[in-house]
């Protein structure tokens, strides 16, 4: 994750390891096998922090950032190459990362969104499919590199303030409330 994908050799990870690449070679058909498993243990764990976060959280504002939270921290261990590598060099396990963008995480956005206006903490008015894919595309687009270009734009930067335009723009004057006192103070 801090050199990128591409530049990392199986001898590299061997090395790195303590192991031989033989041994390497036991355990992986491949370097494709290896960072699709990479990739499919990174979505288990996003999976269960998103999930836990869902039922620790006191209310969907607190639920989105938590979320939000999690994958600046995540993103910020990550040299931006390796989205580019992926995208390029390792298409199954690209595929794998833009499927669980638009069934998981999508799908926990609509959640929190329903959640949101259950609680009473956004507007009822909001078209859910619409704001989801939005967030979701503005991930896409965060870590795309292209409109917000690292290092001159920082990951956490533009996600806290992707965090922060999307909550006020699906939350009601009590859920704005509560961000202002409890998140923004915090």
């Amino acid at each position: 994750m801090k050199l990128g994908i591409k530049s990392v050799t199986m001898d590299d990870i061997a090395t790195q390891l303590g192991i031989s690449k033989k041994t390497l070679y036991n355990h992986f058909r491949d370097k494709n096998q290896l960072v699709e498993n990479i990739i499919k243990s990174k979505i288990a764990e996003d999976r269960n922090v998103f999930q836990k976060a869902s039922l620790e959280s006191i209310n969907a504002i607190e639920e989105l950032f938590m979320h939000s939270k999690y994958v600046i921290e995540t993103f910020k261990a990550v040299n931006p190459t390796v989205f580019h590598d992926l995208q390029k060099n390792y298409p199954s396990a690209w595929q794998l990362t833009v499927n669980h963008k638009w069934d998981f995480v999508y799908n926990q956005f609509l959640k929190n969104i329903d959640r949101g206006v259950k609680e009473g903490i956004y507007r009822v008015d909001i078209h859910k499919e619409i704001y989801s894919r939005m967030f979701v595309s503005q991930i896409e687009t965060i870590v795309e590199g292209d409109v917000f270009p690292w290092p001159e734009f920082k990951y956490e930067t533009v996600f806290l303030e992707n965090f922060r335009l999307h909550i006020r723009g699906i939350a009601n004057e009590k859920g704005l409330e509560y961000f202002q006192d409890k998140i923004l103070k915090n």
